[in-house]
């Protein structure tokens, strides 16, 4: 199973944006206080146990606990926050997003092949 790294300073944040110039990120936001996001959580977690694409970099952004980095990763990849929610980036591009109950396991194998 591939890393899942948390995400908890700016400068990590801008470090793993940076890199998905050579290998795609996707970024899940969770809240630890919402069932939604506990939800999709468990999809991502089914996703990554299944057959995950081992050329993406993981990356988690705890919302709450990690508020400010949460806020920095909307402004620098031009997403209005929400959460859950799931980011496809690309040469420091969204490429991809969704959000609450459309994270499920079968999206994710669907746009990370």
């Amino acid at each position: 199973m591939p890393e899942l790294r948390r995400i908890t300073t700016k400068e990590d944040l801008h470090r793993v944006v940076e890199h998905s110039a050579t290998e795609p990120l996707l970024l899940f936001k969770h809240s630890t206080r919402c069932p939604i996001s506990s939800g999709a959580y468990r999809e991502l977690e089914n996703y990554l146990n299944g057959a995950p694409n081992e050329k993406i970099t993981y990356g988690l952004i705890y919302v709450v606990e990690d508020r400010e980095v949460s806020n920095e990763a909307a402004e620098v990849l031009g997403v209005k926050h929400e959460s859950p929610q799931a980011l496809l980036v690309k040469d420091g591009q969204t490429v991809w997003h969704t959000s609450h109950s459309r994270i499920t396991a079968e999206a994710l194998r669907g746009i990370l092949v």
